[in-house]
């Protein structure tokens, strides 16, 4: 069969939407599981721990899963906060990735109107405590299904550190995690409820690390050679670079440090640069002219440079088999309903977002199915080149709410958010039943991945053979 045979072989199977073992319901068995949900997304969005810092988060996972029955093996590529639970014996192998960083810089209460908190310095404004929780519930839900029905298999969930910019998930590619997995679910919270198969921009990042003299900026600017100088020269470049790059390409930086007092010209600077594009090569096209953008600017200000690559994350490889059936089980279960209290929550935030806010009805809806470009990141990237992966996001957010911002950070810590953790956990469980009941859709599943990655595939991550940057957002 040729590669279009396959893929529309793939597109034609058929998932039933009703439940293939009677003996169990998994649906209920994430119901049952509606308190364990918002506790764990609560305690994680309490604690808010930045990437490849969260200790107690992957601590209280782990701790979860392991009094489920689940074996755990902690501390995996060479990570801290890396896990791998697993329960069942048999085929196939399904894994569920579990996520559980927040973000640093922003700050929130649970109210819907801004309300920073200074006892903390991150917060999840992307909805990593939900994540977590939601796939924890899953994986149990699913546990306790085969279990009951004496289905041969194996659930696993993978605890993903610092999917923020760290790419977790690539080191636990690489150091082949995923080489026996069959499939792989993921989720993520959201402002609406969709299984549409996204694709995802491929990035690498850098922090670019200046070196000068220090000196009196005044009384002796001439011994002086400013760090500074060679950050602002590099961005300047960069920035006029952007003219003549295509129109996928994304590139954003930060200077993290500057120096301290204007007349003590700086002999350290650095900038933290991210640089993206929907396929791979490109980004690594980029990239050696962004590297080639800060040699100039060393020479030009008369200092010296040095960079470190920090991550890099391969676009996303949909899978239309898996997203069509993950589509139909997301509408199976339906969108989010609010209680009263939560509508009046929810009517007050939405009058912060302006003219972004959307009917608080659309939060129980399905998005219509489509095939699209997303324009962010993720490492789960490099899990989908690894093994067919399939994902679904919900409504976890007021409507119209953007990520990263403090408004998903409050309905991150709302029940609105737990009942999208909830909605998520019943998706992917019903996903990975199908998976684990229907031969003939995990035939065409694979047989559309193989086609997508094509003859001779080899695995290459963005970020080499570094290892993880444990200390990246220390």
């Amino acid at each position: 069969m040729n590669k279009l045979t396959l893929l529309a072989a793939a597109a034609s199977v058929a998932f039933s939407p009703a439940l293939h073992a009677q003996t169990a319901d998994p649906v209920a068995e994430v119901s049952a599981q509606t308190d364990r949900t918002s506790r764990v997304a609560q305690q994680i969005w309490d604690w808010a721990e930045l990437g490849y810092l969260e200790t107690r988060s992957s601590s209280l996972l782990q701790d979860e899963l392991a009094a489920e029955g689940f074996t755990v093996e902690r501390g995996v590529a060479d990570i801290p906060t890396a896990f791998v639970a697993e329960w069942g014996e048999g085929g196939p192998v399904i894994a569920i990735l579990a996520e559980f960083d927040a973000l640093p810089g922003i700050t929130q209460s649970g109210s819907a109107s801004r309300d920073p908190m200074d006892e903390k310095a991150a917060g999840h404004a992307c909805g990593h405590n939900l994540f977590g929780a939601g796939s924890l519930t899953a994986a149990i839900a699913v546990k306790r299904w085969l279990e009951k029905t004496g289905t041969p298999g194996r659930i696993r969930l993978y605890g993903t550190p610092a999917e923020e910019g760290g790419s977790g998930k690539v080191y636990m590619v690489r150091a082949g995690l995923f080489d026996d997995v069959d499939f792989s679910i993921h989720w993520h919270a959201d402002d609406e409820n969709s299984a549409a198969a996204r694709t995802s921009l491929a990035n690498r990042s850098a922090k670019f690390r200046f070196r000068g003299v220090s000196a009196h900026a005044a009384g002796a600017p001439e011994r002086g050679r400013s760090a500074l100088d060679g950050v602002e020269a590099m961005n300047m470049m960069v920035n006029m670079m952007r003219e003549h790059t295509s129109m996928d390409t994304r590139i954003h930086y930060v200077i993290t440090e500057g120096g301290a007092a204007p007349n003590v010209i700086p002999d350290f600077a650095e900038v933290f640069y991210y640089v993206r594009h929907s396929d791979a090569d490109e980004v690594r096209a980029l990239w050696e002219r962004l590297e080639d953008t800060a040699r100039g600017a060393a020479l030009g200000t008369g200092t010296k440079v040095e960079w470190e690559i920090i991550h890099g994350n391969n676009p996303l490889l949909v899978n239309e088999t898996l997203a069509k059936m993950m589509d139909a089980k997301l509408r199976q279960v339906g969108g989010i309903e609010y209680t009263a209290e939560e509508r009046a929550w929810a009517e007050e935030l939405s009058k912060s977002l302006g003219d972004a806010a959307r009917p608080l009805e659309s939060a129980g809806q399905i998005q219509p199915y489509q095939k699209s470009l997303g324009y962010g990141s993720t490492d789960v990237g490099d899990v989908s080149w690894a093994t067919p992966t399939v994902g679904v996001r919900t409504a976890t957010w007021v409507p119209g709410t953007s990520s990263h911002s403090w408004q998903a950070v409050a309905a991150s810590g709302h029940s609105i958010g737990h009942k999208g953790a909830q909605l998520a956990a019943k998706s992917m469980t019903l996903a990975a039943v199908e998976l684990f009941t229907n031969p003939e859709l995990r035939e065409a599943a694979k047989a559309e991945f193989d086609a997508s990655r094509g003859e001779g595939y080899e695995y290459v991550s963005l970020l080499g053979d570094r290892p993880p940057p444990l200390d990246y957002r220390r």
